[in-house]
């Protein structure tokens, strides 16, 4: 059975920086791409960064681009997405996905505050 299993989140103030990690279970392997999605209140859920397994291809909305890093590491069959330079805007719940053809596994998510 799969699983993401999404940790780092928390309150940080404007500026900082955070790393989220997806923790993919049984393999990461099993998947064509991994990506990460947000959710604020009251708005639809967004795709934020997505790499795709082989060959590490990458593509960033546009409002992170250049702040927000999105990585895997294959061995430790984990996901991360590093965030710099944090600002309130990015306030959401973040949620891990995986896709494998047509189909979309997702974590439980993760709440990203960021707050003076």
């Amino acid at each position: 059975q799969v699983q993401l299993v999404e940790s780092g989140g928390g309150l940080v103030q404007p500026g900082g920086s955070l790393r989220l990690s997806c923790a993919v279970s049984p393999s990461i392997l099993r998947f064509n791409a991994m990506g990460w999605y947000r959710q604020a209140p009251g708005k639809q859920r967004e795709l934020v960064a997505a790499i795709t397994l082989v060959g590490g291809n990458t593509n960033y909305a546009d409002s992170v681009k250049g702040r927000f890093t999105i990585s895997r590491d294959i061995a430790k069959n984990t996901v991360y997405l590093q965030m710099n330079s944090l600002k309130f805007e990015d306030t959401a719940v973040y949620y891990c996905n995986a896709r494998a053809g047509p189909h979309d596994y997702w974590g439980q998510g993760t709440q990203v505050t960021v707050s003076s």
